[in-house]
C-alpha cells in the first residue's frame, strides 16, 4: 500500500453524508514516512457520476493500471482518515496524469496553491 494506490476500503456509517460501505479509494498519504500511524488518509471513489455536480470532484476513467472496472468520481472533498484495518485488496495505482489532477484539486481545496 502506497501513495496513489487504489484499494478497496470498508468505510463505516458515520451518520452523515460521508461515503460508507465497501468502495475503492485512493491512498493519499506517504506510508513510508508515516508507517506507524493507525490511520491512513484516503480519497473515496464512487461510480455515481452525478456526484460530479459537486465542487471538489474529478472523473477517473478505468484502466488496467488503476484497476477500476467502471468510470468513477474521486470525492476529493471527502479526503479523510480511515483506520488501516479497513484497508482491503489493492486494485492498482493512479497514473501520473490522474495523480497530478487529484493533487492539484487537493491543493486548491486546502488553499495550498
Amino acid at each position: 500500500m502506497k501513495y496513489g494506490d487504489v484499494l478497496w476500503v470498508d468505510l463505516p456509517d458515520r451518520g452523515g453524508r460521508e461515503q460508507r460501505g465497501r468502495r475503492p479509494a485512493i491512498i493519499w498519504q506517504d506510508l513510508e514516512a508515516f508507517s506507524n500511524l493507525p490511520t491512513v488518509l484516503i480519497i473515496p471513489l464512487t461510480a455515481q457520476m452525478d456526484t460530479l455536480r459537486f465542487a471538489g470532484t474529478l472523473p477517473i476513467q478505468p484502466s488496467p493500471e488503476n484497476g477500476l472496472r467502471a468510470p468513477s468520481v474521486a470525492l476529493v472533498f471527502q479526503l479523510g482518515a480511515c483506520d488501516v484495518r479497513r484497508m482491503g485488496e489493492r486494485l492498482g495505482q493512479l497514473d501520473d496524469t490522474d495523480l497530478a489532477r487529484v493533487r492539484e484539486l487537493v491543493m486548491k481545496l486546502q488553499k495550498l496553491s
